[in-house]
């Protein structure tokens, strides 16, 4: 019995000893699939740096040198770096900004360039710098400095590891400048041997920049050096703070910026960043990881998952965080400090964040649509930061950053953003919203004045004339504020403004079938070459322009001359390229035949193959769109990034949907391009969008919603937001994708 019970306890032993503990499965972090450094070369335009999603803070290097490519401060083919500044836009072509340029060195190196302005500089290379969202690091090389990056949303933390040196030194440089950006007034105060304020006025693409700051050293500096000066209203304020350090000596440098003043960025560094680095790193990265993780992909391909990912991790560069905790900002209409009236140009955003970086002209395409699906928590707060901007100037922003407007690009484009916003049942204040869209379209800025008269704008010697351009799109927002008045009963404006809605067809040739520029009497510019790019058109031609007819595509294909012409040329827009000693300027790139992927105008054109029939046509180019112009490397845009309209139209159409007109409530169905995509859509709701037979069948056959066959060519967005399961059926068979009869959106019918 003994010899049993032995055997027996001996058995469950070995079966104990073989069980060996369950491991906790694996999941793999999302941000381990963003690339910061898409973008970087070529025309993308984007920065590598740390920041948060929309934050206030963009801790970014800088090269130093002027030019188109380093619009975004940085440029992935350059190999020196001249420090790194706390404010950078993203993607937009435009070279402002760079605010608070930090530089580490010591005696190691002390060489001058006048390509940087004689300023100190580091050669770094790619092998020894690395980028993930919320962290930057880069060996300086001559220095033998490590230097890493992260950030809160309104403070940007600096930690630099040294070399033993008696004569470390670190740069605080208020007069750095590049590109538009220009100092007018920079401060200094040594609050003690560990802390600076001070603040930085500047002028540029957006003029009355006013930027505080406090910095905090963990390390007291041993003395200092002003350079420059000391006194307020001068522009080229600079201080160098001496150390002693050993070996692998850490100091880390805290930021706070407000546009309001010195306390409270103060009161930033304190609420935000009262941590050390790495625990500050580690809660930014996991504030990107909740983001990203709002959309969950399946697919085999790593590369399509890095390109998805990091879409989305640019999509949320802005807008960006313009109010300080407390909600107070530098008012958009403030000049000197002061208002009109005398008093102080702080105002205060009442329970929002207020937001600015509206690239506008951009983003109403595809950027404020992806808002309202996977950022419905801010989106109101977006829309109010469009009126705060309107109530304090009078007028909604065209462009605006940083408590200021550019008057930059066309249209008013906020209209279509607000309005959109209003018929998804965002909360806001919707009779001071319609207020803002009407009285935006009825001032006599930006020739709209000549538009409400004549109703075109008339070609005159104007630089950027853009006289079809604005024209087409003046009418598109003009029909978002007749949908708006006819929902709130304003009968009247709403009759007007549809009748605006229609101008477009002013500018229509039915002889040739163009739309094309028109003198002040009314008579068609001739001679006229579409292909060519001159001042009628925006940043565009005559092939991109004539298919922004958004609100109308219906009128557009019977103008055109019906369905088949329509898909004629339609196939000319994709199929006639550019002869070798056509002009091309800089933004066209992305070309596919006359289309440019590259610019704006562009984006919907291969979605309206639907409106004809032929959404295998909309499909086959929809995935050579996303396979050809977005790839895993530097130069992995086909064009400026734009404040997240490159990034925006990957995520949805990738998806396999697209807004062709941006505030009808509808996405025109294209073609998913993985497996399975979860989406988020707030209140606890998510659509999972799956795509039966994918590999080697590039058509949809159909689609169906929660297991009803759709008999239509788009999803709404109250669908989309109820959530459910989106499930398209592929084939490898043309003929069976353009079998479906299917439904286009209804002409003058928002859907709620």
């Amino acid at each position: 019995m003994k010899l049993d019970y032995v055997c027996i306890a001996l058995v469950f032993l070995l079966i104990g000893c073989s069980q060996k503990p369950k491991k906790e499965p694996f999941e793999e972090k999302l941000t381990s699939y963003v690339n910061p450094f898409i973008g970087t070369d070529g025309p993308g335009n984007t920065y590598p740096g740390a920041t948060t999603p929309f934050g206030m803070v963009q801790l970014s290097p800088d090269i130093g040198i002027p030019g188109w490519d380093r619009i975004a401060g940085y440029y992935y083919q350059d190999s020196i770096i001249t420090g790194f500044s706390h404010t950078h836009l993203t993607g937009t072509g435009a070279g402002d900004l760079y605010d608070i340029l930090v530089m580490p060195t010591n005696s190691r190196f002390s060489d001058s360039i006048p390509e940087n302005n004689y300023k100190p500089y580091s050669r770094f290379d790619h092998a020894k710098e690395g980028a993930s969202p919320g962290y930057y690091w880069v060996d300086l090389l001559d220095y033998g400095i490590k230097a890493e990056m992260t950030a809160t949303s309104r403070v940007g933390i600096h930690r630099y590891t040294f070399p033993r040196d008696k004569n470390s030194k670190i740069h605080v440089d208020l007069g750095y400048s590049l590109n538009w950006d220009k100092p007018t007034d920079t401060y200094i105060e040594v609050v003690n041997d560990s802390t600076l304020q001070g603040h930085r006025m500047s002028t540029g693409w957006a003029r009355n920049q006013r930027l505080f700051f406090e910095m905090q050293f963990s390390k007291p500096f041993d003395s200092y050096e002003i350079v420059g000066s000391k006194t307020q209203n001068k522009s080229d304020s600079k201080i160098i703070l001496n150390y002693s350090t050993i070996e692998g000596e850490q100091i880390v440098v805290k930021t706070g910026l407000s546009s309001v003043s010195s306390e409270a960025a103060s009161k930033a560094i304190q609420t935000e960043a009262d941590s050390d680095f790495d625990t500050i790193k580690k809660n930014t990265e996991d504030v990107w990881e909740k983001e990203l993780q709002k959309i969950s992909i399946k697919t085999p391909y790593r590369n399509k998952k890095v390109i998805f990912y990091t879409m989305m991790y640019q999509s949320m560069l802005a807008p960006t965080l313009y109010s300080d905790s407390n909600g107070e900002y530098k008012a958009a209409n403030d000049s000197n400090g002061k208002l009109k009236d005398g008093t102080d140009s702080i105002a205060k955003a009442s329970n929002f964040n207020r937001y600015d970086t509206f690239s506008l002209w951009d983003t109403f395409r595809a950027a404020h649509p992806l808002y309202t699906i996977v950022q419905p928590e801010k989106v109101p707060d977006m829309v109010k930061s469009l009126l705060a901007h309107y109530t304090e100037t009078g007028i909604l922003p065209v462009w605006s950053m940083q408590g200021s407007e550019t008057n930059m690009m066309i249209g008013y484009h906020a209209v279509p953003v607000i309005v959109d916003a209003y018929f998804k049942g965002f909360d806001f204040d919707a009779e001071l919203a319609y207020k803002a869209c009407k009285e935006s379209a009825m001032v006599n800025e930006r020739q709209i004045d000549i538009y409400k008269e004549k109703g075109y704008i008339p070609v005159d010697d104007g630089h950027e004339n853009w006289s079809v351009s604005k024209t087409m799109e003046y009418a598109y927002d003009d029909w978002c504020i007749a949908m708006f008045a006819k929902d709130l009963g304003k009968t009247d404006d709403y009759n007007y403004f549809l009748k605006r809605s229609q101008n477009w067809k002013n500018l229509y040739n039915s002889k040739r079938t163009w739309l094309q520029p028109k003198n002040p009497e009314g008579n068609f510019i001739e001679p006229f070459i579409p292909k060519e790019y001159t001042p009628y058109f925006c940043e565009s031609n005559a092939w991109h322009y004539y298919w922004f007819v958004p609100q109308d595509v219906e009128g557009l294909i019977t103008s055109t001359g019906g369905e088949e012409r329509f898909e004629q040329k339609l196939d000319s827009m994709f199929s006639y390229y550019p002869e070798p000693e056509d002009k091309l300027p800089l933004f066209s790139t992305g070309m596919i035949g006359q289309y440019a992927h590259g610019n704006e105008p562009s984006h919907h054109v291969a979605y309206l193959y639907n409106y004809v029939d032929r959404p295998s046509k909309a499909q086959k180019l929809v995935s050579t769109i996303l396979e050809d112009q977005y790839k895993n490397e530097p130069n992995g845009h086909c064009g400026n990034e734009d404040c997240g309209q490159m990034s925006s139209w990957y995520i949805l159409s990738s998806l396999g949907f697209y807004p062709v007109n941006p505030a009808q409530g509808v996405y025109d169905l294209g073609v998913p391009q993985f497996e399975e995509a979860v989406v988020q859509v707030g209140n606890n709701r998510s659509l999972t969008i799956r795509t039966e037979g994918l590999n080697g069948n590039p058509f949809v056959q159909s689609v169906s919603l929660n297991g009803t066959t759709l008999d239509k060519s788009y999803i709404t967005h109250k669908e989309i937001s109820s959530g459910g399961t989106l499930t398209f059926k592929m084939t490898d068979d043309e003929k069976l994708a353009n079998k479906r009869q299917l439904k286009s959106p209804e002409v003058n019918k928002i859907y709620k």
